[in-house]
């Protein structure tokens, strides 16, 4: 055992940069599986955590357009054993507020806040004092319009009925699961009682009201559901909100990174292995006639073997121990950032399990030592006599001889200057490290191509947002106070106005959809008066509805009907059946591809007066105009329509999702450049050692430090530029398909992406940079070594 350990830390001493840069990489691997499992881990578990706490709705059922009687639908729902139901909330919608100059896309719920705490759903303080119900003249604002539009406790808001405008302050910051998640263009204000009857019982209008549902068992709300409208004798026809929308959205940011995190943690724990099998077989080559002469002396191939393995067990425990107390501190930055909305005090509760840290430790630790084993088993085949003569054994001796008689007839034939024939030399001779240099600025420039196309897809969503499900309108002009808006007034502005190129109003409905043997599908249904086509809306396949007999539906809907272009749906719109032919399918992620597109005529065919006037998506001549249009509107019908340019509303959904990226994807590409220039610089190493003699040479007979070390140098730049050729393509075209497992839980057959080739190429270079950096570096040491001594080693 006394030589063993002697051997191994002889080992660690001599190769002592070698060995710190593989500790570091192991730390390295191990941060990011570990930091990407804590994540997977609590994204769930937080928002299930938060769920329990507020005694959370499975559903949400809203209802007031005078198809179902509210009273006696919660009364039904009371009586039921099994099902706790909350009391009929009222509220009052409105389009937006004002905070100082700021306007956001918001569409609120003005509630008339009951006696808190609720029986279900209840408010989680984030900030301010927990109270029965805010006081009078004072506010309750979810988590998520406070981080969107930075508004803290004590700020006022003013908010526009069209027919008068009044303000109110924030007294809390509160956790709302059902309408504070992120993407969310909705939001509960929750109002004194005074103030909402003060505010609100003069203006036209019909009051609405919400309730909440929560199942003592989840899975059996669909028995509820059809003794529900057995008792309705029809489908519940009104807004239902699913415990799956709450869900998702609050984990698909964190879906994301987790994956990207344990794939490039996975590769580097790969990269990791490769290079201790490397640096295994290179010591071995190294010391061949050493370990000739220790087998000679009577340790047994074993005990050697042992050594390495020992070696890099102590190595991967050092390293590990780091990599785990890093993971808790980046781990708990992620998901502080991804899941703010859900935070009820300064911090969130992260779970740290302490098992499933050490199960995973445990993982890393026996493939490297199993790593290890496999490769320092080449120890067996040492001969100590072919050892002793050659330093090598008899058939690598040969073959060594004949690669050198070959690559002398090479340069023979080949006319092509020393520092090229040097680099070419390096590259073809160390055809492992090679592939290695190729895999690894590949993966790397994977890893900064996909961020950058990732990151500016969300900035510049505008280009693309068809893809995702919205239109590419130019403005948007929303009605938030009927009675004084006039739609012929309106019209006639946009007629006389040059600058209009076309426009289309847009309505939305609840559509159902029966869907035997599962409860009916209650979407969100788009009907325009106007063109889908000129408003911008696409389709993945067919088209967008133009007769009143069509529709088109979303991805999800069509999987979940199972139905296809040519079919017939039936749903129900405002209470009324209609059977309508499939004429298109669209990807959408707002609400998950849960909604349909019908024509203005679906709805005339019940009712033949309705005009649709709640949304005007307008095209401009020269879009450069939309800031100049955006403030003629809202001079001109400020008492009732709110005015703002497509790309505003888009970068208030969307700029968080931006926020939360960055941090991640920014720490895996300067971890995975810091990756590469460490093994670049250990192989570079390797290698300069190996060919020690023939670089004292080329300095005996004139050849300048820094040309050989150029010449090397060029041919690690050849397989980094390949490598990173490769990366553009994975970072472009393979990481987003791999996501698709993921996006199309949430409404998209494939990820809508917007390239900036300039700024893409310019950071996957950087792979590049880290590889030549780590190689010139690395071979600094042909410049302090006279040629003497490089003859001698």
């Amino acid at each position: 055992m006394h030589a063993i350990l002697t051997l191994c830390f002889a080992n660690i001493k001599k190769r002592k940069v070698q060995n710190v840069l593989l500790a570091i990489l192991i730390m390295l691997s191990t941060l990011l599986l570990a930091t990407s499992v804590t994540i997977i881990m609590n994204t769930s578990n937080i928002f299930e955590k938060t769920h329990h706490d507020s005694n959370g709705a499975h559903q949400i059922l809203t209802m007031g357009k005078d198809i179902h009687n509210p009273v006696t639908v919660n009364n039904w729902w009371q009586e039921q054993q099994g099902v706790t139901a909350s009391n009929l909330i009222p509220y009052r919608n409105l389009s937006g507020f004002t905070d100082g100059v700021k306007t956001s896309n918001l569409y609120l719920f003005m509630m008339n806040t009951p006696k808190t705490p609720f029986a279900i759903d209840r408010l989680l303080f984030s900030e301010g004092k927990n109270q029965d119900y805010p006081t009078e003249g004072t506010i309750w604002i979810p988590t998520s319009m406070a981080s969107t539009s930075n508004i803290s406790l004590g700020d006022t808001i003013e908010f526009n009925t069209g027919e008068k405008a009044f303000t109110l302050s924030v007294s809390g910051i509160v956790v709302d699961l059902p309408f504070g998640g992120p993407f969310t263009t909705n939001a509960r204000i929750w109002m004194n009682d005074s103030d909402y009857h003060k505010q609100f019982d003069t203006m036209i209008g019909s009051e609405q009201y919400m309730m909440a549902l929560r199942f003592d068992d989840y899975q059996q709300s669909a028995n509820y559901w059809i003794e529900f409208e057995k008792f309705l004798n029809c489908p519940y026809l009104e807004s239902k909100m699913e415990y799956v929308d709450l869900y998702s959205f609050y984990l698909i940011i964190n879906k994301i990174i987790g994956f990207i995190m344990i794939a490039f943690g996975i590769a580097m724990l790969f990269i990791s292995l490769f290079i201790i099998g490397f640096s295994i077989s290179d010591a071995i080559l190294t010391n061949y006639k050493t370990i000739g002469v220790i087998k000679s002396l009577g340790l047994t191939s074993r005990k050697i073997s042992a050594t390495y393995v020992l070696q890099f067990a102590l190595l991967s425990v050092v390293s590990i121990i780091p990599g785990l107390i890093a993971s808790t501190i980046l781990s708990r930055v992620i998901i502080e950032s991804s899941l703010s909305y859900l935070k009820s005090g300064k911090h969130l509760t992260i779970i740290q399990d302490f098992r499933i840290t050490m199960l995973l430790a445990v993982i890393i630790l026996v493939i490297i030592i199993l790593t290890a084993f496999i490769y320092s088993n080449k120890t067996r085949h040492v001969e100590p006599v072919q050892a002793i003569k050659y330093g090598m054994s008899e058939f690598a001796n040969n073959k060594v001889n004949r690669r050198l008689n070959n690559s002398n007839r090479l340069s023979n034939v080949v006319n092509l200057p020393i520092q090229l024939q040097i680099g070419i030399k390096n590259v073809t001779k160390n055809m492992k490290s090679s592939i290695l240099i190729i895999v690894l600025t590949a993966i790397t420039s994977a890893i900064l191509v996909f961020s950058a196309v990732i990151l500016n897809s969300f900035i510049s969503i505008k280009q693309n947002t068809p893809a995702w499900g919205y239109d590419s309108s130019h403005v948007v002009v929303t009605v938030n106070n009927d009675a004084t808006f006039s739609k012929q007034q309106f019209e006639q502005f946009l007629r006389s106005d040059e600058r209009i190129k076309n426009h289309a109003w847009l309505d939305q409905f609840t559509g159902v959809l029966p869907n035997e043997p599962n409860q009916p599908l209650n979407i969100n249904v788009n009907s325009i008066e106007g063109s889908f086509d000129d408003a911008g809306y696409e389709t993945i396949s067919g088209r967008n509805p133009v007769n009143k007999n069509e529709i088109a539906i979303g991805i999800n809907v069509a999987k979940a009907l199972h139905k296809n272009l040519g079919d017939i749906v039936e749903v129900y719109i405002e209470g009324k059946q209609h059977h309508l032919i499939v004429t298109g399918i669209y990807q959408s992620i707002a609400n998950m591809s849960y909604s349909a597109r019908i024509t203005a005529d679906v709805i005339k065919v019940y009712n033949a007066t309705y005009s649709a006037s709640k949304q005007s998506m307008i095209n401009l001549v020269d879009e450069t105009l939309s800031a100049q249009i955006v403030d003629d509107f809202n001079k001109n019908f400020k008492s009732s329509v709110k005015a703002d340019t497509q790309q505003t509303l888009l970068d208030d959904v969307f700029k968080e999702v931006v926020a939360i990226f960055i941090l991640p994807l920014s720490v895996i590409g300067i971890l995975f450049i810091a990756v590469t220039f460490i093994i670049i610089f250990s192989v570079s190493r390797i290698n300069v050692r190996k060919e020690s003699g023939t670089y004292g040479i080329f300095k005996s007979i004139g050849m300048t430090s820094n040309t050989i070390r150029w010449s090397v140098t060029s041919g690690i730049l050849f397989l980094s530029v390949l490598g990173t050729i490769f990366g553009i393509f994975i970072g472009v075209k393979v990481i987003p398909v791999a996501l698709q497992s993921i996006i199309l839980e949430y409404g998209l057959l494939e990820l809508p992406l917007a390239i900036n080739w300039p700024i893409t190429i310019g950071l996957s270079l950087l792979s590049v940079v880290a590889a030549c950096l780590g190689c010139w570096i690395s071979t600094k040491i042909i410049a302090k070594t006279s040629p003497r001594i490089l003859l001698v080693d």
